[in-house]
């Protein structure tokens, strides 16, 4: 949920893509006297705004002065994952399959090194109004390297009255069954379902 406005709160918000301005403004703030916080959902060092808040003071480097606390939250693949089941319950990793700010050929090495190495994976930023079509690529990529029958699930508005959880095989998986609020979680070649749920054992052979 947003933060709601209240007495002697002064709310910034500002939009995707600014992150940077946004965490300058708030150690401009910050410098000036004020009590900032930076508002970011699920975990804020998860492919969120800490990052951004240390990239400013590494530019900004009269702001080091300032105390910086991080706050650590839910991230959404382990909300995505809890009401799955347990899918992450062995070694795993997490990529956002963004290319904003990295190379789509730097995307599709690590898919396949994690394929290779027989990762659970969970991906961020799925699917976008500005890249319809580049998760398609994303799950060509998992079929030729993880093979038609291994497991995803689909996580979609997780934690909210919109939840939705769908897990079916890369064979199945379309790219329309994903977008922004989409977490999508790719097991690895254990991962089984147990009735409505899936999980990854904990042993590896």
């Amino acid at each position: 949920a947003r933060v709601a406005p209240r007495p002697g709160l002064t709310l910034h918000p500002s939009d995707n893509r600014v992150e940077l301005d946004r965490a300058t403004h708030a150690l401009q703030m910050a410098a000036e006297g004020r009590r900032v916080v930076v508002v970011s959902s699920g975990d804020p060092g998860v492919f969120a705004m800490a990052s951004a808040v240390f990239e400013a003071l590494e530019a900004n480097p009269q702001y080091l002065a300032l105390p910086v606390t991080v706050l650590p939250g839910i991230t959404a693949m382990l909300a995505a994952a809890a009401a799955a089941g347990a899918p992450l319950g062995h070694d795993f990793c997490a990529i956002n399959l963004s290319d904003n700010l990295k190379p789509f050929a730097l995307i599709e090495r690590r898919l396949r090194l994690a394929a290779e190495a027989d990762f659970a994976m969970a991906f961020y930023n799925p699917r976008s109004k500005s890249r319809p079509h580049h998760f398609a690529q994303v799950l060509q990529i998992l079929r030729e390297s993880c093979g038609p029958a291994r497991l995803i699930t689909f996580a979609r508005a997780v934690s909210t009255p919109d939840q939705q959880i769908r897990t079916t095989t890369l064979a199945e998986a379309t790219e329309d069954m994903a977008d922004m609020r989409t977490v999508v979680l790719v097991g690895n070649s254990a991962t089984r379902r147990i009735g409505p749920h899936v999980y990854t054992p904990r042993f590896a052979q």
